[in-house]
């Protein structure tokens, strides 16, 4: 018995415990659905066809016995009879019911008599019943006057055949009709859902190419058709996938962007490092053979450790505003950017007299929220910046003003000018112009990209307008 019911499990997992395709699940439960209307359709027609019989019976009972109580007025008792029908007078005294003879009877006379007896009043009674050893009849008992109640009873058979063979031929098709639902629903749902299966197929497609070292993803759902709901999913696949290879893009371009940063902050920390350790072998040597130069071999060695002092404090910035969701380097604060810009030009004028600077700050305050401190390194490296890469005596323009709901920065010169080649990639890191000089003068090639990515933190944009003999640089950052 266990086996058998082992055996029993098996077979139910196998055909209900299997995951099934999606058009298949779809055909089955629409073919449940089909059946329980089926079921009620049939159920209901039935009934109705049953009632509808036994109604035109008991039509056919009542005129049969209206013809037959004119022979118990005219005689006191039947002198006809019903072809396959029993029928019997009975007189009614004192709830006893007594068959009046000759009388038409079966043998199983006993609902004909409780029949009689529920005659009452001027109304007819019905009951179905079943008569042993003659079948299932209808009864009906009517009254007659004087307690006399004509009872009736006509065979079923016929009614209960034409129920059975309707009964057979609503199964039959509503079964044909139910296996050609399954089997056409099934293929409408397979070729409805093809477009589905084309997407899970572009699905294992992409699964299939190694995108470790991959910047596009060529992959998409071509296909047409499956109606209204199919094609949005369609779309809203492909623009997943869309997103997924600008991801993959900006991935690539990061990751690239990072092995030049790496590259480019190996070979910067090299040169200083590099110097540090000549000078300090230099420092020894004139310790002990040349004192009268170690001061200057101690000055060259301060040189060049502040260089990379300010070079690894630029890229701990950078670093810093790159991860500024986690960690903000900002510690905005209302204050007035015409005072900052004025501070800046005083300290501008203190350290570079010798280039002319005009300062263009009205008498009203500009204010907003700011980082005083990054702002005024913003300013600082793009008047450096304009020191650095001209000429002395080239005229530098600082001004302040608002247009708009923008506070504006312009920081100018005259000077040569910054080539078209070169304006795309300014604000790159570690980019310089003219390496060999930027780098003797001191700079870095962090300068300018720090200053585009403190504006960028402060929700505001840096722009640059170049051309020989004008270059300009635009700071524009939202007023509150």
């Amino acid at each position: 018995m266990a086996a058998g019911a082992s055996r029993l499990g098996s077979a139910w997992h196998r055909l209900f415990g299997r995951q099934r395709r999606l058009g298949t699940r779809l055909a089955l439960a629409l073919a449940a659905l089909a059946l329980g209307v089926f079921a009620a359709v049939g159920t209901v027609m039935v009934t109705n066809m049953e009632g509808y019989l036994e109604r035109k019976l008991d039509e056919q009972m009542k005129l049969t016995q209206i013809d037959l109580e004119k022979d118990i007025f005219d005689y006191g008792e039947l002198h006809k009879s019903v072809y396959g029908w029993f029928v019997a007078v009975y007189d009614v005294r004192d709830g006893r019911a007594t068959p009046r003879l000759p009388a038409d009877l079966p043998r199983d006379a006993v609902e004909l008599g409780e029949v009689a007896r529920e005659v009452t009043g001027t109304q007819p009674v019905f009951r179905t019943a079943y008569l042993e050893g003659d079948g299932t009849y209808r009864l009906r008992g009517c009254p007659v006057g004087g307690g006399v109640v004509l009872v009736s009873a006509a065979p079923m058979n016929d009614i209960t055949t034409t129920v059975r063979q309707l009964v057979t031929v609503v199964v039959a098709t509503f079964v044909l009709a139910l296996v050609a639902f399954v089997v056409i629903g099934r293929a409408v749902l397979r070729r409805g859902l093809q477009p589905l299966s084309d997407m899970a197929n572009t699905a294992r497609d992409i699964t299939s190419h190694d995108l470790t070292d991959s910047a596009r993803l060529a992959v998409r759902a071509e296909a047409v058709g499956g109606g209204a709901e199919v094609e949005e999913l369609r779309t809203a696949f492909n623009t997943m996938l869309e997103h997924i290879d600008s991801s993959l893009a900006a991935r690539t371009a990061a990751e690239q962007r990072l092995r030049r940063f790496i590259a480019d902050a190996s070979h910067e920390l090299r040169t200083p490092l590099t110097s540090i350790r000549g000078y300090a072998d230099l420092f020894r040597y004139a310790a002990a053979n040349a004192p009268e130069e170690r001061e200057a071999h101690l000055e060259r060695l301060r040189s060049e450790a502040a260089r990379m002092s300010v070079l690894l404090e630029e890229l701990l910035l950078l670093a810093r505003l790159d991860s500024a969701e986690s960690e903000t380097p900002l510690r905005p604060s209302r204050g007035d950017l015409a005072e900052l810009i004025r501070e800046a030009a005083d300290a501008f004028g203190a350290a570079r007299p010798d280039h002319p600077l005009t300062v263009l700050a009205g008498p009203e305050p500009v204010r907003l929220r700011f980082d005083p401190m990054r702002m005024r390194q913003v300013v600082d490296n793009l008047l450096a910046n304009a020191a650095l890469h001209t000429p002395p005596g080239t005229p530098v323009a600082l001004s302040v003003g608002v247009e708009g709901d923008h506070a504006v920065i312009r920081v100018s010169d005259s000077g040569p000018g910054i080539p078209e080649a070169d304006q795309g990639r300014i604000f790159d890191r570690f980019y310089r112009v003219d390496d060999s000089r930027t780098r003797d003068r001191g700079g870095s090639g962090l300068g300018l990209a720090v200053a585009h990515s403190l504006v960028v933190a402060h929700g505001g944009t840096i722009e640059l307008d170049s051309r020989p003999g004008a270059t300009e640089f635009t700071i524009r950052l939202p007023r509150d």
